[in-house]
């Protein structure tokens, strides 16, 4: 995992906004309707080979191909395993309910052409990964389109949904115990960590699960039966990484990518001891919105494990201001402060800009224009952090 050397290198959290066309096919695909195979594999050619061409243009240094063939983050899952069929009940998240007014607001919104994460397929049957075709063709297409790229990354990575994401909002209908059905998700999606790894690409577990599920499922629980369920997770992830070296997984932990209140989200410091547990080199956090900026503190307090790096967020991917690059800087040199060690901090974004197909708060132009915000923050925080 390439860290910080000499310059504040630049990532994001994966998903970038998809064309229109592709979002409908992706639409589709989620309600498991039959779309037309060859034109989707030419829309995601074409929009790969864009977000790649976008993110070198932006300056990203650690870059993917912006989840452009999947569905959502997590639910693209049903179509590589076996197992799932019907519809879950996700409950929403508890501040979004505590505001009846907000929720009037944003009602609008949900009338939009979008992927529903909401409502994602149940697992019926044994969760087993059954084709790692799709998993090779996102491998080879991004890896392809790098070799012809100029100047390229520093490092691709590729994504993959934590086991208690997917356990969380794809709910159990077939197992006894729900630690059956978490550890089995582990040993299925171990398929794909390891040949993401195989192929030299940077992997990234994305685990909203580990801080948003105290204000969803967790919401009218105490606070201990949560940080339970962290750590069982965090059990379930080191399984499935058992062959794969923690330097080269990164784990993506956030409150859930939507603007709302937050209000009701989990301290940081109360799931930081939990979250160190993980075999992952890097933890990449949410730490540009206003629930969060104030968090970096918390590494003076609980400092981050000698052999671990911090992906901080200093990009807000829920509002569509553009950060100025003084702003950015000075999130990314508080960060570099507090952990010690500015080789051990990379500059990203909260979370995803399109976390599923049609579901995206930010509009596109602004996403590039924010992207850009980063690398000149970076660049101005290089000067500070490593002068000379």
């Amino acid at each position: 995992m390439k860290r910080s050397e000499g310059r504040v290198l630049t990532t994001h959290a994966g998903s970038l906004p998809r064309p229109k066309p592709l979002v409908d096919l992706l639409v589709r695909m989620s309600k498991r309707e039959p779309v037309d195979e060859a034109a989707y594999d030419v829309q995601v050619e074409e929009a790969t080979r864009q977000a790649v061409s976008r993110q070198i243009e932006a300056g990203i240094d650690v870059g993917n191909d912006g989840e452009q063939g999947r569905e959502s983050f997590f639910t693209y899952v049903q179509h590589r395993m076996s197992g799932f069929s019907g519809t879950s009940e996700r409950p929403v998240m508890r501040d979004i309910l505590h505001f009846p007014s907000f929720l009037e607001l944003r009602l609008p919104e949900f009338s939009k052409t979008m992927v529903d994460l909401l409502h994602g397929p149940q697992a019926t049957g044994p969760v087993a990964y059954t084709d790692a075709a799709p998993i090779e063709r996102e491998c080879d297409r991004v890896l392809a389109i790098l070799n012809r790229a100029e100047p390229g990354f520093a490092e691709p990575f590729m994504t993959a949904p934590s086991p208690g994401i997917v356990a969380a909002a794809m709910t159990n209908a077939h197992y006894d115990r729900f630690d059956d059905y978490l550890f089995a998700l582990a040993d299925a999606l171990r398929v794909e960590y390891e040949h993401i790894v195989s192929r030299g690409i940077l992997l990234q577990l994305d685990c909203p699960d580990l801080a948003m599920e105290r204000h969803t499922l967790f919401a009218d629980k105490p606070l201990g039966e949560f940080i339970a369920f962290v750590e069982l997770v965090i059990e379930a992830i080191n399984r499935a990484l058992e062959k794969i070296p923690p330097e080269r997984v990164r784990m993506h932990v956030c409150w859930g990518n939507y603007e709302a209140p937050h209000h009701l989200d989990v301290p940081l410091q109360e799931i930081l001891p939990s979250l160190y547990g993980a075999r992952v080199g890097a933890i990449m956090l949410s730490m540009a919105n206003p629930r969060h900026e104030h968090e970096y503190r918390c590494f003076e307090k609980t400092p981050l494990p000698g052999d671990m790096a911090l992906v901080a967020g200093v990009i807000d991917t829920t509002t569509n201001y553009v950060e100025h690059p003084e702003v950015v800087a000075d999130r990314i040199e508080r960060a570099a402060h507090a952990v010690g060690d500015p080789t051990r901090v990379l500059a990203g974004t909260d979370c995803g800009f399109a976390t599923a197909a049609g579901l995206g708060e930010v509009a596109e132009e602004v996403v590039w224009a924010k992207l850009r915000a980063l690398r000149e923050g970076a660049d101005i925080a290089s000067k500070r952090l490593f002068p000379g």
